[in-house]
């Protein structure tokens, strides 16, 4: 497919979704809605998306006219520092079960005796007997 599509990247956050999209003439536009919104659409990026494509209800969206989506969200990332949802199970290679919790032990005050460590985002470790090497074979 060499003609120009379009690209789009978004942000699905808690209150707003925001687009920015990629015409095929290369110029960009913008667009902003609410991230929950039941009675207009099930979904904010997809809307989102056919909005700025100007389709209609039930006209599909193409990898003939749309190249590429990224999107992040800050829902997922929120959750985790607030501490709220489902608790959170760290997958690790055998051997590594600390390494978060030791980390780089960088301490502003080097010599106090009473540490106070953040709380994990994990509650739970498993530790996988396998892992992948550099060339993606499976080491154990």
């Amino acid at each position: 497919m060499s003609q120009k599509r379009w690209q789009f990247w978004i942000d699905r956050g808690g209150t707003f979704t925001d687009i920015v999209a990629r015409k095929p003439d290369g110029s960009l536009v913008t667009h902003k809605l609410l991230s929950d919104n039941p009675e207009q659409y099930r979904d904010a990026a997809v809307a989102g998306i056919r909005h700025l494509l100007g389709l209609k209800a039930g006209e599909p969206v193409g990898p003939d006219v749309v190249e590429c989506v990224k999107m992040g969200t800050t829902v997922a990332t929120n959750a985790l520092l607030e501490r709220k949802g489902e608790p959170t199970l760290l997958v690790t290679t055998r051997g590594f079960r600390d390494a978060l919790r030791i980390a780089y032990q960088n301490r502003p005050r080097l010599f106090d005796r009473h540490i106070v460590l953040p709380e994990l985002l994990y509650s739970a470790v498993v530790e996988a007997q396998e892992r992948v090497g550099a060339q993606g074979e499976v080491l154990q």
